[in-house]
């Protein structure tokens, strides 16, 4: 699997996501203006506190899925209708959990236990995007990209209607779940255009998945943890105002995932086939993932240091003039965040998954010590610099202590050196032009 292969199924999810994020920059700074600090700050509570269930409806299966289909492609149909139904049924409970979460610590909000239950429904129309590990781990991913960017651009359709008509938050809470339906439907139709298997489910098949992706559904719920500890307990401690401030400068910081992700997911699969048969050929890659993905990251948050506040009252109007100091603070978040999903290719393509529990127990327990202690005291900017410290402690500095971690740090210390990231832009050229 060459770079070039590499690089060309990742410009087609950077090009779709570029459109996409430019999109949802637009109607979301609309929204924002439209809702209002606590309006917004309702809203993207309700997204948090759904992220909190989503690694249980998804079962760990995102962290394991596409070395399933790349390592065993005749059981594809069988791999993926069974991921479908075991999702589908952890779906349905989690609605009926958030419900429970919601109405127990908003008890005289209904509006608000409705926006979460409404936006948790996104999660039974969600299990369809399991297809899109399929095209993943075959290098197809022009397909979910394009089916992303149209399901996006109809939700957006969708909200700029809610913003014409004056509609309450209630109606803007259906949008996800609007979303993730046309691209999961959509993902299902291209599979079959495509040639995928026919759908089965299989208990024995669905045991040996499970006795996989156990260690990634605690790993992905402590993720969630840490990622959105902040926002639940600002609004719970402080008010929908501080979250509605603090979600803004969390879209804007978060704003160019896209690219990060459409490099690492776009890189896994050929470093997990060269894990396979050459040690140093994938070492390479992850060290070259490492520098791309940590110099990329650390400029993109100087800039966004020093434009923070300009930056939040073009995009926001200057009710959000508070969250600038957040921004500032939170950008650095995304530099190791990033870093923590190169890790994890690493310790899947070494079997090492037992040890993700451990870093991400650890990482929420701080987390959560840290929001206890920094949001009473700094309030918004506390949760954004608690957050920041997290992602430094569990993707960095855990590394240096646990043995089992130390073949990653070496090859981090070595990513590092920008040289590495050169090299790489070097080699994707020198290709590029011997295909011309």
């Amino acid at each position: 699997m060459t770079d070039r292969a590499v690089m060309k199924n990742a410009s087609w999810i950077v090009a779709c996501k570029l459109l996409q994020s430019l999109l949802a920059l637009v109607v979301g700074m609309q929204t924002a203006r439209y809702l209002g600090p606590s309006g917004y700050g309702i809203l993207n509570y309700a997204a948090s506190v759904t992220a909190f269930f989503l690694p249980l409806m998804q079962l760990g299966f995102r962290g394991t899925l596409v070395r399933e289909l790349v390592e065993a492609p005749d059981r594809a149909g069988t791999t993926l209708g069974t991921a479908l139904g075991l999702n589908l049924l952890s779906a349905l409970a989690c609605v009926a959990g958030i419900w429970a979460f919601v109405s127990m610590t908003e008890p005289g909000e209904p509006e608000t236990v409705l926006v979460c239950t409404l936006y948790a429904g996104s999660l039974t129309v969600q299990t369809l995007e399991v297809f899109g590990y399929w095209f993943q781990a075959r290098l197809l991913s022009q397909y979910p990209a394009l089916l992303s960017l149209g399901a996006y651009a109809l939700a957006a359709g969708y909200k700029l209607w809610l913003l014409a008509s004056g509609a309450p938050v209630v109606w803007f809470a259906l949008a996800q779940t609007l979303e993730s339906g046309v691209l999961g439907v959509g993902l299902l139709v291209v599979y079959r255009r495509k040639g995928g298997g026919k759908l089965r489910f299989s208990r024995q098949r669905g045991s040996q998945m499970l006795r996989l992706s156990k260690y990634y559904i605690l790993s992905g719920l402590m993720t969630a943890v840490f990622a959105r500890t902040d926002s639940v307990m600002l609004k719970l401690l402080l008010g929908p105002a501080e979250t509605g401030w603090y979600s803004a400068a969390f879209t804007c910081a978060t704003a160019s995932s896209f690219l990060f992700g459409a490099i690492i997911d776009s890189v896994r699969p050929g470093a997990l086939e060269h894990r396979q048969r050459d040690s140093d050929l994938f070492r390479q890659d992850m060290t070259r993932l490492i520098s791309v993905t940590l110099w990329l990251a650390l400029g993109q948050s100087l800039v966004l240091t020093l434009l923070a506040e300009p930056v939040m009252i073009l995009l926001y109007g200057p009710a959000y003039g508070p969250g600038a100091p957040v921004l500032g603070t939170l950008t650095w978040f995304s530099a190791f965040s990033y870093l923590g999903a190169v890790r994890d290719i690493w310790i899947l393509a070494e079997g090492k998954q037992g040890i993700l529990w451990i870093l991400n127990l650890t990482g929420a327990v701080a987390n959560v010590a840290l929001n206890v202690l920094m949001i009473p005291l700094w309030g918004p900017v506390g949760a954004a610099a608690a957050s920041v410290l997290t992602q430094v402690f569990t993707n960095v500095l855990l590394g240096f202590v646990m043995p089992g971690l130390r073949p990653y740090v070496r090859l981090l210390v070595r990513g590092a050196d920008p040289r590495h990231m050169w090299d790489w832009t070097k080699s994707l050229m020198k290709e590029r032009k011997h295909h011309e």
